[in-house]
């Protein structure tokens, strides 16, 4: 029995503060040590925010705003700066009346998330299918080995990632590492998605590479998804944008247009 883990349990609640429950498994005691931590980072760039936010509430994209929202959006300017930097509020001013038709339409409209990634959601997914194939070519572009090994076991990628991409990570990841993901998927686009993908399968590319067969392979894939490198979300961040390596919008948007057609071609 792991009495640290079972102690730091009765401190911290099954519920987190955004109200998800903590999967069965969870680390109280990685997490406690880690968020004792994090709080000065929170504390400190809580104070940057709001002296910035005092001079003005526009949150134009720019270079400083680039690197606030790299290093984390405190929650209580959160929802105000992703509205701001996704162009969402653009859109309900210049559209009064619009985003609430969209929501009324309820699950049978995708338009308000298309605007973060493509036609992941419509009944077809061909922009998840076309973004789980790019992905793999990134892998072989910059993890060869790993593409390797998937190869030889003939193991697809929508297997692997599938539920990486259409989740864009919640459940997936620590809610703190997927909120301060979401900020820069807001403001950055849906590159940051395969950052996060890069980073998780460099990190683990040996573990990964003492699959033996098929069944090996996922659930090592499961597991990088767990851990102490994942739950130190300040750090991780700093991680994505360093180990994939330059990564830019027109290299995914190139590789998207061949797989798609790949894609489209097997139907």
């Amino acid at each position: 029995m792991d009495t640290n883990n079972d102690t730091a349990k009765d401190r911290i609640s099954r519920i987190d503060s955004y109200g998800f429950e903590r999967p069965d498994g969870f680390d109280y005691a990685s997490y406690e040590d880690f968020y004792s931590r994090y709080m000065t980072v929170l504390t400190r760039r809580a104070m940057k925010w709001s002296k910035m936010m005092q001079k003005s509430t526009a949150v134009e994209k720019g270079i400083k705003v680039k690197r606030y929202i790299r290093k984390g959006i405190p929650d209580e300017h959160r929802p105000h700066v992703w509205m701001m930097v996704s162009g969402a509020q653009a859109q309900m001013e210049t559209n009064p009346g619009y985003y609430h038709s969209v929501l009324l339409e309820g699950q049978k409209n995708t338009k308000l998330v298309d605007a973060v990634v493509t036609d992941y959601y419509s009944p077809e997914m061909m922009g998840l299918k076309t973004d789980q194939e790019v992905l793999g070519v990134l892998v072989k572009m910059k993890i060869p080995a790993v593409a390797e090994l998937i190869d030889r076991h003939d193991v697809m990628w929508t297997l692997l990632v599938s539920r990486w991409f259409i989740c864009l990570f919640i459940d997936v990841l620590p809610i703190e590492t997927v909120l301060r993901i979401w900020d820069c998927l807001f403001y950055e686009g849906s590159k940051i998605l395969f950052r996060v993908a890069l980073t998780l399968i460099k990190q683990y590319q040996a573990y990964i590479l003492e699959a033996k067969n098929f069944p090996d392979v996922c659930d090592k894939f499961k597991d990088i998804t767990k851990g102490k490198f994942v739950t130190e979300c300040h750090l991780f961040m700093q991680r994505i944008f360093t180990e994939p390596g330059n990564l830019s919008k027109s290299t995914i948007e190139r590789l998207r247009e061949q797989r798609r057609a790949q894609l489209l071609s097997q139907e």
